[in-house]
């Protein structure tokens, strides 16, 4: 048989050349059916040999699978999470991709997941990712009622409790006792660990936290704005941002401000981007790997849909970048 043909054989040239059932050769793939230990071996030796892969479709019916993951988006984003999400979606891509995985992208908003139901509906993923959380999520509750295996990136893979805990531990240590908390929306499930962190660096310093000084959903540069007028107003110390978006808009505010950091007030963020690396000064910051987080949740995922046992939670590391805004 001509070389270029052997990568383009069927299960049933297969089944053909070693006098076996189209099932057979099915079964010997797949793994499930009942076959001799003999007859699976010289299947798999045949192919191995010639080199056969079996069309993705095909194997997917042998083995009660499509081969696809979806990974939902949320509808509403800022432009800075963009990098965030990009880099996690390659970190998924690199997972399912050697796996022979495909990935279907929905787009869905907190009170419309019709495209998820319909991805569902018509049983055209083995799994799903979800991007983004909410505390009270219609996404999960569907996922679970029709039991469909899922992982959520961050709220299960990020360390955000303890790497915003050890963060404003930091600054509260520097005897910057006034820090003005500013925040995303409060929906959101990573913003609740974020804050569960902060209190507790209160607590373990034995420090009491000024409510007053607490700005949570401020997340267009309108409200922002009266959040870092009002944090002035109170002399806070340092503005300590939930993440990129929030704080590219605090330091957007100083500077028409005409307030200096640090020699004005300290600016730190929860969260690290590309949109805050080329700031002047550079801004103290939590670093996460992005890429790893999809990687971890995507390896997760295609454990699950294998019936595998895994960790509830995978806290993967992070880093406390100490930089000139809270010197």
């Amino acid at each position: 048989m001509d070389k270029g043909l052997e990568k383009n054989i069927t299960i049933a040239d297969v089944a053909e050349a070693l006098g076996v059932s189209k099932t057979t050769v099915s079964r010997a793939i797949s793994g499930k059916g009942r076959i001799g230990r003999e007859t699976r071996e010289r299947v798999l030796a045949y192919i191995e040999e010639h080199d056969y892969k079996p069309n993705v479709i095909a194997k997917g019916l042998a083995q009660s699978k499509t081969y696809n993951i979806c990974v939902v988006m949320p509808g509403e984003y800022d432009v800075v999470d963009l990098t965030f999400f990009q880099e996690c979606l390659f970190g998924i891509q690199e997972i399912a991709g050697s796996m022979e995985y495909d990935i279907l992208l929905s787009i869905c908003r907190k009170n419309d997941i019709s495209s998820l139901e319909r991805i569902i509906a018509n049983h055209k993923v083995d799994g799903v990712i979800l991007m983004r959380t909410f505390v009270e999520d219609e996404q999960i509750d569907f996922l679970q009622t029709k039991n469909v295996p899922f992982v959520t990136i961050g709220s299960t893979s990020a360390n955000y409790k303890g790497a915003c805990k050890e963060l404003t531990s930091i600054i509260l240590m520097k005897q910057m006792d006034k820090i003005a908390l500013i925040g995303g929306n409060e929906e959101h499930v990573v913003t609740q660990s974020r804050l569960r962190g902060f209190r507790e660096a209160y607590a373990k310093m034995g420090k009491t936290l000024d409510v007053d000084l607490m700005f949570l959903s401020q997340d267009n540069q309108v409200l922002v704005e009266k959040a870092v007028k009002e944090a002035l107003n109170r002399q806070a110390d340092c503005i300590l941002c939930m993440d990129d978006a929030v704080c590219s808009r605090v330091l957007k505010t100083l500077r028409q401000q005409h307030v200096k950091v640090p020699e004005d007030v300290r600016v730190a963020s929860f969260y690290n981007s590309m949109v805050l690396e080329n700031n002047v000064p550079s801004i103290t910051s939590l670093s996460f790997d992005a890429k790893e987080l999809g990687m971890v949740a995507c390896r997760t995922l295609l454990d699950l849909t294998e019936g595998l046992e895994v960790k509830e939670r995978t806290l993967l590391p992070y880093e406390v970048v100490l930089k000139e805004s809270t010197k």
